[in-house]
């Protein structure tokens, strides 16, 4: 079988869906409303779909991986948005450095754990 995808979009969910709207906006992500119980954030050619779900379960085991351009760069970017200060749940850890390269972490405001990363080249 060969594949021929375009993108992969996934689906995240939100115990408020207003927050999380708003909280994925500030990280820089380009929002388009698709109804009134969910849409979908670009960044480029990426893209997820936020829906006005909230299942604990499922939310406390979603981790979603995006690459990004210059973690270190990023990361700085990250911190002068003070996330942590304007959402109740929102934590960030530093960038750490693995073999494959380098990652920071955050947890947006439902607990979703989302991995910012850089490979190595």
């Amino acid at each position: 079988m060969e594949h021929k995808a375009l993108s992969i979009r996934p689906f995240i969910g939100a115990e408020n869906f207003e927050v999380s709207r708003k909280f994925y906006t500030d990280l820089g992500f380009e929002e388009t409303m698709l109804s009134n119980n969910m849409s979908v954030f670009k960044s480029g050619i990426t893209s997820f779909y936020l829906q006005n779900a909230y299942v604990k379960e499922w939310i406390d085991n979603t981790m979603v991986f995006m690459e990004v351009d210059g973690i270190e760069r990023f990361w700085e970017e990250l911190l002068a948005l003070n996330l942590p200060d304007k959402y109740e749940k929102v934590r960030l850890t530093p960038v750490k450095t693995l073999h494959w390269g380098k990652e920071c972490f955050v947890h947006d405001p439902s607990g979703i754990l989302w991995h910012f990363g850089e490979f190595k080249k």
